[in-house]
């Protein structure tokens, strides 16, 4: 690596020992802080909304194929469905992707089994609508409107139906919790939907969600990593700008 030289792979060095540190720190049964996030704080309060008021709840997992952020919403949809399990409510999975249709049926399928309710788990509540944008955007507002949906978890990857899904589940009154990596559609999320997860907020979702030391500990090491190198960088433009770019300390970033 031509920017590489003995100072980085030391700062290098540390960042890896303090994520490790963290996983190891979790793994032993340390409780770890993670600031709240209220947008996966609602998802118990929203499936219980939808329970008591006897209605569906749905969860679009975007229109993405497999990639980093459809199994990141995988992994939410996992948790959504384990809580409307406890409830014995219906969580209806509305697909674009023939692959993340199946893995949206096995996910469903195992959170009923593992409340010990497999019977009400309805395969026809996967379901998969068209790998068109807008032909999926009008099935999912064809599922809102019919089924009078009482809470709407959209997260993945959208692109342009964010806003068509997300005020369409504003006008049938459900709940609606949103999240996608997409900056472009977050201002729709946040003008439509009652919580939004921005940033990285939404990759930090299933250690949140789930408490899993793994990824709780490599969450919060790479928090102290992130905030090692803010400062070093915060340190160097103050001492570049006071005593010049050749100050000797910054001299020991300098490529090699």
């Amino acid at each position: 690596m031509n920017h590489a030289n003995w100072t980085v792979i030391a700062v290098e060095a540390v960042l890896v020992f303090l994520i490790l540190y963290k996983i190891f720190s979790a793994r032993r049964g340390k409780d770890l802080f993670i600031r709240k996030i209220p947008g996966l704080n609602a998802i118990e309060e929203a499936v219980g909304r939808a329970t008591e008021m006897g209605r569906p709840i749905m969860f679009a997992p975007g229109i993405g194929g497999i990639g980093l952020d459809t199994l990141q919403a995988l992994l939410i949809l996992k948790h959504v469905t384990t809580s409307a399990a406890k409830y014995r409510s219906r969580v209806i999975v509305p697909t674009a992707d023939s692959v993340v249709y199946t893995l949206s049926d096995e996910i469903s399928r195992d959170a009923y089994a593992a409340e010990g309710v497999p019977e009400q788990f309805n395969p026809e509540d996967i379901r998969f609508l068209s790998e068109n944008q807008f032909a999926y955007a009008s099935g999912v507002v064809g599922i809102l409107n019919r089924e009078k949906v009482a809470a709407n978890f959209m997260f993945g990857f959208f692109a342009a139906e964010s806003l068509i899904l997300a005020e369409t589940g504003h006008q049938v009154g459900a709940v609606q919790v949103a999240g996608t990596p997409m900056i472009n559609q977050i201002p729709f999320f946040i003008t439509a939907c009652d919580y939004t997860i921005i940033g990285d907020e939404y990759y930090a979702a299933s250690a949140y969600l789930s408490r899993e030391p793994t990824l709780l500990g490599s969450l919060v090491g790479q928090d102290y990593a992130k905030a090692i190198i803010i400062a070093i960088i915060v340190a160097g433009i103050i001492t570049a700008s006071i005593f010049g770019p050749n100050f000797f300390w910054l001299n020991w970033f300098k490529p090699m």
